[in-house]
């Protein structure tokens, strides 16, 4: 993963542990907000890992019992080893199954956090995250406004909180961050939706986002 693409996923969780007052933050606060943001994190993907990892003990209990309590065990001498038997109904088993992908899926989901974390600790992360969040928080009411005007017939308020923190980020390196491409700050947070929120919501943002930049002119300005 590369660092920017971290520093926005970080900075995504790091704008929804702000405060309504976020124009009196210290810089010191905001690196509070981030290692909070990290934390947060790292515990939900140890609580994913002991749930995926409760649910695969499960599943081995039910072919366990499955196993003993079945007719051909029952009928066996006690001292005979236990018997293989045939699995239980294919409904029932593909059940089981589709609850061991999930898990598998929430480990990979687990790993990447770790690799996530790690880069949290990397300077240019945190250096990144910071400028995200302080470069919104001096620009908040300009940011914000070009949400209201681009998504014609939206509240903002109503908006869903993680839709309007990833166009946050993205409005910011459109419209402060002359190093960023306007493909990249687009492109990342369609996929910062596409991961964090739906597919109606990348579409979304994506329209949004070309909106601010033909509102704004950016195309003569930036690559």
């Amino acid at each position: 993963m590369k660092a920017r693409r971290a520093a926005r996923e970080l900075a995504l969780l790091a704008f929804s542990q702000l405060s309504k007052d976020i124009e009196t933050l210290k810089d010191k606060e905001l690196e509070e907000i981030v290692v909070l943001s990290v934390r947060t994190l790292v515990n939900n993907a140890e609580n994913e890992l002991k749930k995926t990892l409760s649910a695969l003990f499960d599943i081995r209990e039910f072919i366990e019992n499955y196993e003993i309590d079945h007719q051909e065990n029952i009928k066996r001498p006690v001292e005979a080893p236990v018997l293989p038997v045939p699995i239980p109904l294919t409904s029932d088993m593909v059940g089981r199954i589709d609850t061991v992908i999930d898990a598998i899926d929430k480990t990979f989901s687990a790993t990447e956090i770790v690799e996530l974390s790690s880069l949290a600790n990397q300077e240019e992360v945190k250096e990144y995250i910071i400028r995200l969040v302080k470069v919104y928080v001096e620009n908040k009411k300009e940011v914000d406004d070009q949400i209201s005007k681009c998504a014609k017939g939206w509240n903002i308020e109503r908006l869903v909180r993680i839709d309007r923190d990833v166009l946050r980020i993205a409005i910011v390196e459109l419209l402060y961050f002359a190093d960023v491409p306007l493909s990249v700050s687009i492109d990342e947070a369609v996929e910062l939706a596409k991961k964090y929120s739906t597919e109606e919501s990348s579409s979304f943002i994506n329209g949004i986002l070309r909106q601010v930049v033909e509102e704004n002119k950016l195309y003569g300005q930036k690559s």
